[in-house]
């Protein structure tokens, strides 16, 4: 079942955390992942929820998720994410019409 990354990212230095991006891309394709959004405009429409910028990754699990966050690949790289920014992240698992009571 598919699983979604939601990560609520404060950049201090966008130079920077574009060296991330590009470096840890590799990472994300690797398990099967992909961006559904990437910063644009959001909207809160109800709350009292201020984030950042929003960004959003498909996987094909929660398993998949975990690999990437948990790869060498990642990991080495998340260092330079962790100098220049700081966020949120949760991992949620998609929804499955044959289990709708979850």
């Amino acid at each position: 079942m598919s699983a979604y990354v939601i990560y609520d990212v404060d950049i201090r230095d966008p130079q920077r955390y574009q060296e991330f991006m590009v470096k840890a891309k590799p990472a994300l394709e690797a398990a099967g992942g992909r961006y559904l959004a990437r910063g644009g405009e959001h909207k809160v429409i109800e709350g009292d929820w201020e984030p950042r910028r929003l960004v959003l990754f498909e996987f094909p699990s929660i398993a998949k998720a975990e690999e990437f966050y948990n790869s060498d690949l990642y990991q080495g790289y998340k260092a330079i994410r962790d100098e220049c920014s700081s966020g949120h992240i949760v991992i949620v698992e998609g929804y499955d019409e044959e289990s709708p009571g979850r």
